[in-house]
């Protein structure tokens, strides 16, 4: 008998990743067998396939859930990307369900202006069918834009705002927080306003698509980060690293400021942060600058330079700061995240950005393995 797949995708500039990979494993434990196509790896159920786009092509795409039905899946979480969208490599799919996480500026050197990237982003609710669910963050100011057009039902979640899925932070330590969910208090291993919105989407999801309350929540409270999405490491002296992928102004200020709400006053921040080669060089300016104020000393650094010079994304950082301004450049990366660990103290905090899960530095156009986790572990002198 032929299955029908039930597919779900999440939208949006920053939380994508995390909301659809938390999606597949809360799937996967509520004894369903799931899929997943993200940015950092495809899923079908138990079997791994290394990524390559956010979004694959339509042949690839179809032919993966394909495999999904042959392997017995009953959902599908997929990130859709907003190239994805204007290209078409979605036209034909049947979602179930659509979640908007947030909309920031990313991708302008290839949508132009931001309008164009909203509009690019609203496409995927306009085509979600009636009978559908389309969910959206009520508390960005795009979130009802998304959804003015779709025939799909419309939810809303929020933390501030009055919504379907109501969130609360109760309290915030280094490994976890309390959240009240719709009047429920579940502690979750994870930090920062950010997650408790992705939290937030995938309980509300998982309601949607008619889970049972009590084990959602119970679940929800045992799922770990997603792999360099503020992934902590620790040193033997007791330094703490996060590794970050935040890439964009928006989630670079996200993780400082989660990282400032709970560091002690003793408790000194590095940023080691670049930006990278051919991309919305509009943004080099404004990430050095929140990286020098939310800090106390930003190693800027080089992050996939691809066909540009390093120093010259470096100048254009600097070009952010204000005369006097603390900061360390070190085009190499590796030494940047060296030099971090020699200033750092017991107790002291080290946001490496930008990179999370990538293990390349793609520098002229030519790839070489680095992971930043296994920088992290080698200066800290920890065997890998």
């Amino acid at each position: 008998p032929s299955r029908r797949l039930k597919l779900v995708g999440v939208t949006g500039t920053n939380g994508k990743t995390t909301t659809a990979t938390l999606l597949y494993r809360m799937f996967r434990r509520l004894g369903y067998k799931a899929g997943l196509i993200s940015t950092v790896v495809y899923c079908v159920d138990d079997r791994e396939i290394p990524s390559t786009h956010t979004t694959p092509d339509s042949i690839r795409l179809n032919a993966m859930m394909a495999e999904m039905v042959e392997a017995g899946c009953d959902y599908c979480f997929m990130e859709v990307s907003s190239h994805s969208l204007v290209q078409h490599r979605t036209a034909g799919l049947a979602f179930v369900g659509g979640i908007f996480s947030n909309i920031t500026h990313d991708h302008l050197d290839y949508h132009k202006t931001f309008a164009e990237y909203i509009r690019a982003k609203k496409l995927f609710f306009d085509g979600l069918p009636a009978g559908a669910f389309a969910l959206t963050n009520a508390d960005d100011r795009n979130g009802m834009v998304m959804v003015q057009n779709t025939k799909a039902t419309v939810k809303t979640y929020a933390l501030q705002s009055f919504a379907d899925f109501r969130c609360r932070i109760v309290e915030t330590l280094l490994d976890g927080m309390l959240l009240n969910l719709d009047g429920s208090e579940v502690w979750v291993k994870f930090l920062g306003r950010f997650n408790a919105y992705n939290l937030t989407s995938v309980y509300a999801t998982a309601l949607l698509l008619d889970a049972r309350r009590d084990e959602v929540l119970r679940i929800l409270s045992d799922l770990t980060s997603v792999d360099g999405r503020f992934e902590p490491i620790h040193s033997k002296e007791g330094v703490t690293a996060i590794v970050d992928y935040a890439h964009t102004p928006d989630a670079l200020q996200n993780v400082i400021g989660t990282i400032n709400e709970i560091r002690k006053k003793d408790q000194r921040l590095y940023v080691v942060v670049g930006c990278g080669g051919n991309r919305d060089a509009t943004k080099r300016p404004e990430m050095a600058k929140i990286a020098v104020d939310g800090s106390d000393m930003a190693v800027l650094t080089s992050d996939n330079p691809r066909l540009e010079k390093p120093g010259a994304i470096i100048e254009q950082m600097k070009s952010g700061l204000e005369p006097g301004a603390r900061y360390l450049a070190i085009t190499d990366r590796r030494e940047a995240i060296k030099a971090a660990v020699a200033l750092a103290r017991p107790g002291d905090i080290i946001l490496v950005a930008g990179k999370g899960h990538e293990t390349y530095q793609d520098v002229g156009g030519v790839k070489h393995h680095f992971d930043d986790r296994e920088e992290v572990r080698a200066a800290f002198g920890t065997v890998l």
